[in-house]
């Protein structure tokens, strides 16, 4: 098991190289001038050099890469362009919103998308199975965007029951686990967690149905085993799979959802990208998306860790 766990590791190292190279050239071939945000309309041709020295745009891009890459490493990912503060300190503080609301939309919609696909697949054919899938169905399809704005307008505006947009009371940015700021997570989680919860319905019946339709499923009803233990074997074999499922699903919220939290104005790492791609902020947008990007990455070779622990097949394999 160790050895496989290196493994992993080591293959993490090109993908995380390669995904440094991609966020810096993403945000370079963009056409537009950074500085814009921070220049002066009046700004002498001078002025605008000593900014672009001072950024290190003037200098050719293999160079921007290496040195960006080489302080990226040390902790250092530059100076935003519109605020002037660290942009670690900018990231770290929306990431760890933007975790939080992850974690709390995850709780709800992988417990309700594990429930209703055990269910849908154990009863398939039934009217329980297409009221199932037709909840999922309908998670999947509809906009999460939209349907913010339809829990803000009846909860908030009609029924004055959860506050609509910020992270506190007072637009404070300051987290305290009590029900005064709880209440601000409601409706986002509830918005974020609706697609995983379908996602994660359609797969785990699609799973639950075809390993109930399998040989081992039938010896071991033949053996005299009760149900409650064949279901026990059901989700040990689905388990592998579903897993999988759930980790890319959290990693999509972990990068953050620009739509849903602009609609509540959640200062997550989404709205946060937001605030950078219309300014320009090239430092700040760059290292979002590469703290994103190693999130996500950390993620999965989380989840290859756990389904070998889980399944000894894939180890093996």
């Amino acid at each position: 098991m160790l050895a496989y766990i290196a493994r992993r590791i080591v293959y993490v190292v090109p993908i995380v190289l390669s995904v440094a190279l991609v966020c810096f050239l993403l945000v370079h071939i963009t056409p537009g001038d950074p500085l814009v945000a921070v220049l002066p309309a009046d700004a002498s041709q001078e002025l605008a050099a000593q900014l672009r020295a001072a950024y290190g745009f003037d200098r050719p891009l293999p160079v921007q890469f290496g040195l960006w890459l080489w302080k990226a490493v040390h902790g250092d990912l530059g100076t935003s362009i519109a605020t002037g503060r660290p942009v670690l300190a900018e990231v770290m503080r929306a990431v760890s919103n933007t975790v939080m609301l992850a974690i709390a939309a995850a709780i709800i919609g992988f417990s309700f998308g594990l429930l209703f696909g055990l269910i849908a697949g154990y009863f398939r054919d039934t009217w329980i199975d297409k009221l199932a899938t037709g909840i999922a169905i309908a998670g999947v399809s509809v906009p999460h965007y939209w349907l913010g704005m339809v829990l803000v307008i009846v909860f908030s505006v009609q029924l004055n029951w959860l506050p609509a947009v910020g992270a506190g009371p007072g637009g404070s940015g300051q987290w305290a686990w009590d029900w005064a700021h709880i209440r601000f997570l409601i409706l986002p989680a509830i918005t974020t967690s609706v697609i995983p919860m379908g996602i994660v319905t359609r797969t785990v019946r699609a799973l639950t149905g075809d390993i109930l339709s399998q040989d081992f499923v039938e010896a071991l009803r033949a053996k005299g085993l009760r149900e409650t233990g064949v279901f026990g074997h059901v989700i040990k074999n689905a388990a592998p799979t579903a897993l999988a499922v759930m980790g890319l699903q959290l990693g999509y919220m972990l990068g953050g959802s620009i739509l849903v939290e602009t609609v509540f104005s959640w200062p997550g790492s989404g709205l946060l990208l937001n605030s950078a791609i219309f300014q320009r902020d090239l430092p700040l947008l760059q290292g979002t998306i590469l703290v994103l990007a190693l999130f996500f990455v950390l993620l999965n070779l989380s989840v290859d860790i756990a389904q070998a622990l889980i399944d000894p097949r894939i180890k093996r394999a």
